[in-house]
């Protein structure tokens, strides 16, 4: 009996491997997506290794002399209008902002995933009752919905990452419902409730393990929706408070300086415009490697 469960257990975990080699199989395919994972990888460690690259005290020491200095063997960037050096503040403006678009974009995803699992399984009543509750949300703007709750709150990362996972839940929610529902009157989920398994197991152990692809996707898009609408805030005055980089941030403070100093707009917004296209076309690669119906 022993040797038939360890067996049955090494034949999930080849099974579970397997996957993940196709799946790693049609991703590499997608040159498109090889970028963007690329890219992001590398953004990823100069968010880790950010103070190693160049310490923050250079993001943040105004000196007046290298004011609006172009970019120069000294100054890669360029200095901003207080003198501050724009490779740092670019470097660890790169941490504020992936920091918001994960961190957001997993709270959304653990929120929204439990609404969503639950509404979706359950059915009736307290369906209808949550999808109204996120349709009116939806209803709503999403900039003009974060900016309201940011005014409310205060700027402040903290309160950035709040805000926007206000906004995203609903998508989430939409998306883990329809998946559950398709998932819910399969006849191994039926075989399930057959034999007594009790509703959170079912949910947790069989239901959303089989609904983990189109939130991989969804997730992964979101990290892209997410920086910018932190960028967005950030450049209204709403993000982070200074003199923190932020790439938003960073473009709000350059905007009086476009015709004298475009160089600190550009860099900024470049990075802003790199990430966010990497991980959309990241998400365009996960998707089709995570679709069986692609396998051929």
């Amino acid at each position: 009996m022993d040797r038939t469960i360890q067996n049955a257990g090494e034949l999930v975990v080849f099974k579970k491997q397997s996957q993940l080699k196709e799946i790693w199989r049609r991703l590499k395919k997608d040159r498109l997506a090889l970028f963007g994972l690329t890219v992001i990888a590398i953004l990823i460690l100069v968010a880790i290794f950010a103070d190693l690259i160049i310490p923050y005290s250079a993001a943040i020491k105004m000196n007046l002399r290298s004011r609006l200095a172009m970019p120069s063997a000294a100054h890669w960037f360029g200095c901003d209008g207080y003198g501050r050096d724009m490779l740092a503040r670019c470097v660890h403006g790169t941490r504020v902002s992936l920091l918001i678009g994960f961190s957001t974009s997993i709270a959304s995803l653990i929120i929204g995933g439990f609404l969503g699992s639950i509404v979706g399984y359950v059915g009736g009543r307290l369906d209808n009752i949550v999808m109204r509750f996120m349709d009116l949300f939806s209803a709503i703007p999403t900039i003009l919905l974060a900016l309201t709750v940011v005014a409310a709150l205060g700027s402040g990362i903290t309160n950035i990452c709040i805000a926007i996972t206000v906004t995203r839940i609903p998508g989430f929610v939409r998306v883990v419902r329809s998946s559950v529902i398709g998932i819910a009157d399969m006849e191994f989920i039926e075989a399930a409730r057959a034999g007594g398994t009790a509703t959170p197991r079912i949910l947790f152990r069989h239901v959303l393990p089989n609904a983990m692809a189109p939130l991989i996707v969804q997730t992964t898009m979101n990290v892209s929706i997410i920086i910018l609408l932190a960028a967005s805030l950030s450049f209204l005055g709403l993000g982070v408070n200074p003199p923190q980089p932020e790439w938003g941030a960073l473009i709000s403070e350059a905007k009086e300086y476009l015709r004298t100093a475009p160089h600190l707009m550009a860099f900024p917004g470049m990075l802003l415009c790199l990430a966010s296209f990497s991980m959309c076309v990241l998400g365009d690669g996960l998707r089709d490697a995570l679709d069986p119906r692609l396998k051929s």
